[in-house]
Formats: C-alpha cells, structure tokens, sequence
C-alpha cells in the first residue's frame, strides 16, 4: 500500500509541474513514448497544380520512406501526410488523366512540418506516355498505304492503331496508359472470330484483362525490395570466418491506398540454407481524420530444419514450425480530448501444447489541455517460446525471416508460453523546441517468464552458439516501477530520446529452478531492484544522404554467462545492449521514381521493444550473439 500510495502522490505531483504555463510553448502534437526507439513524428504539407497553376483536386499523393503514408487532395489541390517517422521520403502525385509526376525527396524532421509543391502535367490523347520519366507525345507520321501487290495473308498489320501499339513507349506497367481514344476509329473486322475482341472468348479474356489494366495504371502503388546478406557472431574472430555472412535474405513489401481512407500493404522476406524459412504478413490501415481507425492485418510464418543439430529437431515432428496471426484494433475517437483504442491479437503456434494465444489490449488518451496528454493502458500479452522468430517486426525494424532454432533447455517439460499482465498511467508534456516530458508508473504480473539462453553446450550435442538457443521458465514475477523519458532536437541534424526507469521485482521461483541455476545461475532471480536506463540517438548528413541511428540500453539486471575463473554468482554491475544502423542513399543509382540505398546495422538486442511487454524479456536473454546485416535497398 505504501508503494502505490507514493505512485499516486508522484504521479500527482509531475501533473501539477507539466501543467505550469512558464514551461509550455508551441509545439506539434506527438505520439505517446512507447519505447525509446522512436522518436516524435513529423508531417509533409503542400500543394498540386497543373502546368498552368491550378489546384487539382481528388489527386493521390504518396509518401514512401520509413513508414508509407497516403493523401487525396482537397478542393484547393491541399494535401497533408501526417504522423511519418523522421527520414527522408519520396514523394509523388497520380491522378487518371495526368503525368505521374517525378519522384521529390523530402526530409522529415522530428516534430516538424515539411513543405512540397508537386506539377502535374496533363495527358492530351492521342499522345501516350511514360509516366515519371518525361516522356513526350508521340506524333507518329501518316501511316503508309500497302503495296497494291501486297498479300493479305502476310500477318501484318499496317493500320494506325498498330502502328501506335507498336510503337508506344516501354515503362512500368503502372505508368503506362493506353488512351481508349485510340480504338475509336478503329474499323470492326470484316469476319467474326470468337477469339478476335468482337468474338465471345475475346470478350471474355478482354474484360478482365482490361480491368486488370486499369488496376495497375491507376493505383499508385509503392513498395520496396531488400537483398541482404547477414550473419552472427560472438566474438571478432569469428567476424572473418567462411561461414559468418553464410544467409542471404530477400525481402519484398508492396502498397497502394483504398480509396481516400485507407492503405493496405503486403510484406514477405525468405532465406535458404540448412535453415529454409520466409514470412509474409498483410495489414489494412484506415487514416485520419475519422471517427473509427481501424487496424487489421494478419501473418504466417514457417521454418524448416535440415541440418544435423538434435537440439533443434526435438519436439518437431515433420521437420518444420509454422505459425499464423492476426489482428484487429479500432482507434475510436469519442470526442476531440477523449480516444479509446481496443482490440485484440490472435496467434497460433504449432509447437505449443496450447496452442492459441490470445493477446487483449485497451488504451485511453485524455488531451485536458493543448500539448498535454494522460494515457492509460491495460492488457493481456501472451508470448510463445521462439516467437520472435516468426512476428513481423515494427515498422522502424529490418524485416528478416525466421533465422535460427530453438528447443526447450529441459527435453522432458514442453515449451510454455508467457503470459503478462500489464497497467500503466502515464502523463506527457510537449514543450519548447518540439521536446517531449513523460512520466509513466507501471505495475506487472508475469506467469512463466521466458529464459533464452546461447551458448548452452549438452552432454552429447554439437556446439550451437550462433544458430540455436534453448529456451525455459524462470517462474513468475511481479514488478512495480516508474519511469521518466524525454525526447529532443539537440541539434539542427541530431534527434536524441532517454528514459530512465526504477522497478521493484518479486519472484516466485519455478519448479525446474534446479535445473536453471545450473546451466545459467544469472537467469534464477529473487527480489531485487531493476535501474534501466535506454537513449536513441538520430542524425542525418544531407549532404552525403548518410543516415545514422544509435540504439544503446544500460540495466542491472542483464543476464550473463560468467567469464572463465569467473564464479558463476557474481554478476556485473551494469551491463548494455545496442543497434547501430547506417543507411547510405545512392542517387548515382536512381532513376525514375525509385532511388537505392545501402544499409548496414550491428546489433546483440534480441527482441523488438513493445510498450506493454515483461520488464524482463530483454534482461533473461544470455549472451545473445551479435547480428550484422548488410546489403542494399531499392524504394519505388
């Protein structure tokens, strides 16, 4: 009772602070601190007109970078893309009856606005062009008469309606539009054919493929193709060993908008090697401004094993795992101060005993005042062993398919899922210069919590350290704590976010406890006190197109495999996991619409951060390898 009873009266206290008017300045309206990863939002304004500066209006414009985004504009050719993640963007403008306008690059800035005036040019018939390469109207010469000697079985077509079909300019099928003016002269055939376009069957094929034609031309789809290259390691020797960068990745991601008020999106990565796997995942986004946003979306994952590692094929029946979610959320805005957010995540694992997990989850924004937030949460997380080798990863994240194997530490206990309970309240403050004040106060009940473990060598078994981790239940857990994040513009080209939290953890010890503390002593835990502190650092070099992030998180409570000479009790006093990504744009490389872009990132995290998962996930992975991934990128 005293533990929550100084919560409320903290919680109060940083109320009355955040609220004093001496400390508040404009500012844009940001996102909830979900993790430390992210920083503010931005957002792309501007305008469309045509050659003759007009305002063309119901124009789709499309925004591809580190999120996708959509807008039409209004009656006045406005347009705003709202909520992007910082980075540069690729921007463009498609309407039926216009020249697909070229690509611009935009850069986002945290808590910034962005401005870009886009031209588009509008198509005269007969002229057919490419659309985004600046094409121009082809005027073909008089078509000329035959021979008078000529056969009529020489399989030619000399009319002016073959003549522009053979001529019209090669594109991408989407920039490509076939004027319908240019079948209006054309003659009817002298003889009816069932195959010819009067014919039945040509009816038949003709529509749809007509319709399919239009689809493609007329939606303005983007999209993106990654081809990497990763690997892992433990230590800088084995860097340069043959087998290091042995998986290559290809990943391949494709949108397009519904309408004015919704996008969907469908994303798929594979790799081959001992390890076959890929995973594809589909999503359908509504956009605001509306009263209900919906967020649906649902993925598969599947994996295969053909190597010789025991460890991995226990419990595996056919050689593979798969496993399938889906999920729906609805953004309900009650009244302009008042948002509720509900849903819930449905996923199924075939390795499990239970195999269906259900994941609920309800949140609440209050906006009492301008750029001053209250939002709560509560939900029900349920986590299945080696799950982060099938879920989609966040937007921010690099998309890599199942890579590695897992079985449980104890051959005779199946793998159990974790389950989390999980209650927050926090408050945030926008400030002066476009930074953000959070204060947050949790509580947390765990059953099951989860242990992974690399490194782990069995009597009998082949040295696994990189490919395979072994997986166990520590017991439950329950944790109460607050934490203090702020995020800010340091510099004109550096964005930087920290969070310090402080948590109470009481543990109730698992039946297999035993056997834990013999293989990793540092994953059995009591009672103690948790001080984790997280920063993201951001910066962009324009003048080279350079990309920079910086992930690094310090806690007390990392789980470690002792040093040789080192005994197996001590424990370090902090101990720290990071990503370092490097993005490099390639404009030597663009054309067109699509621009390349190189990337490179090194990182020994190894879970995706959520809000509202165990305070423990990170901290009870044991020596976890570090992963290098590299190769190139081409945006389109």
């Amino acid at each position: 009772m005293a533990l929550h009873s100084r919560f409320a009266a903290f919680a109060l206290f940083g109320s009355l602070v955040l609220l004093c008017p001496s400390v508040v300045a404009h500012a844009q309206t940001l996102q909830p601190v979900s993790r430390v990863a992210t920083l503010a939002p931005g957002s792309i304004q501007g305008n469309v007109q045509d050659e003759k500066g007009a305002p063309i209006a119901g124009a789709m414009v499309s925004a591809l970078g580190a999120t996708t985004a959509f807008a039409t504009t209004d009656r006045g050719g406005r347009f705003e893309l709202r909520s992007l993640s910082p980075g540069p963007y690729l921007i463009r403008a498609h309407l039926t009856g216009y020249i697909a306008s070229r690509g611009q690059i935009i850069d986002v800035r945290p808590s910034g606005r962005a401005s870009s005036s886009i031209a588009l040019r509008r198509a005269t018939a007969p002229a057919l062009m490419a659309a985004g390469i600046g094409a121009q109207p082809l005027s073909p010469p008089e078509p000329a008469s035959p021979p008078a000697d000529a056969s009529s079985n020489d399989g030619d077509d000399h009319s002016e309606t073959a003549w522009r079909l053979r001529h019209i300019r090669r594109s991408i099928l989407k920039d490509a539009t076939v004027p319908e003016e240019i079948f209006a002269d054309a003659a009817p055939p002298a003889q009816i054919n069932i195959f010819q376009a009067g014919g039945f069957l040509g009816r038949a094929v003709g529509s749809p493929a007509r319709l399919a034609t239009n689809f493609f031309a007329g939606t303005p789809f983007s999209g993106q193709v990654n081809l990497l290259t990763i690997g892992s390691f433990d230590s800088p020797q084995q860097l340069f060993t043959a087998d290091s960068f042995s998986h290559g990745v290809a990943y391949f991601s494709v949108g397009a908008p519904v309408g004015s008020s919704a996008d969907w999106n469908v994303r798929s990565a594979l790799t081959q090697g001992d390890l076959a796997s890929w995973i594809v995942a589909g999503s359908y986004t509504t956009r605001a401004p509306a009263r209900h946003r919906y967020d649906l979306g649902l993925s598969y994952a599947t994996q295969r094993y053909d190597g010789g590692n025991p460890a991995a094929l226990r419990g595996v029946t056919d050689g593979s795992r798969n496993a399938g979610a889906m999920y729906g959320f609805d953004t309900f805005a009650i009244s302009p101060a008042v948002t509720l957010t509900y849903g819930s995540r449905y996923a199924r694992y075939d390795y499990l005993a239970d195999r269906s997990l259900i994941s609920p989850r309800v949140a609440v924004t209050l906006v009492p005042a301008d750029h001053f937030r209250v939002n709560a949460l509560v939900s029900s997380r349920a986590v299945a062993p080696g799950a982060e080798e099938f879920l989609p990863p966040n937007e921010s994240g690099i998309w890599l398919p199942p890579q590695r194997t897992f079985s449980s530490l104890d051959a005779r206990r199946p793998l159990e899922a974790e389950r989390t309970t999980h209650v927050d309240f926090e408050i945030e403050r926008d400030l002066a210069g476009g930074s953000t004040l959070s204060i947050r106060a949790f509580h947390q009940h765990v059953d099951d919590q989860l242990v992974t473990m690399f490194g782990v060598q069995m009597p009998g078994a082949p040295s696994t350290e990189l490919g395979h981790y072994f997986v166990a239940n520590a017991g439950g857990v329950d944790a109460d704590g607050w934490s203090a994040g702020l995020r800010a513009a340091i510099a004109e080209r550096v964005h930087a976010s920290v969070e310090y939290s402080l948590a109470n953890a009481r543990w109730r010890a698992a039946d297999n406890v035993a056997y834990l503390l013999v293989v990793a002593p540092s994953a059995a835990r009591q009672a103690e006190r948790v001080h984790d502190l997280s920063t993201a650092v951001e910066t962009e070099v324009p003048e080279t197109s350079t990309r920079v992030m910086v992930l690094y998180r310090m806690s007390n409570a990392f789980a470690h495999s002792p040093s040789p000479g080192q005994p197996s009790t001590d424990r370090p006093l902090f101990d720290g996991r990071f990503d370092v990504q490097v993005r490099q744009s390639l404009p030597f490389m663009n054309f067109s619409t699509a621009h390349w872009e190189m990337l490179i990132a090194v990182r020994n995290f190894f879970r995706e951060t959520g809000a509202d998962q165990s305070l423990y996930d990170e901290l009870l992975v044991v020596r976890p390898p570090k992963r290098v991934v590299g190769g190139l990128t081409l945006k389109f």
